[in-house]
């Protein structure tokens, strides 16, 4: 089992995903969630805590898509993955996985694809 509160101590990558895993608390998540836009309801702080779950025992996904297929099949009861993006409208793995405190998987983002804005 890998132990998420003995990773890195720098503070913050330039996306804002915390390097050092030991300093986030719930009180963190809240805190980024609603600078991001978001107030943390039970289906949130679900997928937040399976997500650090996740982590503590598989470690690193091989990608971003692997961890939205499985939140995909756990958290929205066959509603599509519409409903993850409602809650987490800055994708559901790559803003639940700043909010939870994780780095990002691999694939996660590009930023040489540009904005759709």
């Amino acid at each position: 089992m890998l132990d998420i509160n003995k990773a890195t101590t720098s503070p913050n990558d330039p996306e804002g995903h915390m390097f050092g895993l030991e300093h986030w608390s719930p009180l963190f998540a809240k805190r980024q969630a609603e600078a991001e836009g978001i107030f943390l309801d039970d289906e949130h702080w679900a997928i937040i805590n399976y997500l650090r779950d996740r982590y503590r025992e598989h470690g690193d996904a091989k990608n971003a898509r692997e961890i939205l297929n499985e939140l995909e099949e756990k958290f929205t009861d066959g509603r599509g993955r519409g409903v993850l993006y409602q809650l987490f409208p800055g994708g559901p793995v790559s803003q639940a996985s700043r909010i939870a405190g994780l780095p990002l998987p691999p694939h996660s983002s590009d930023p040489s694809f540009g904005s759709v804005e």
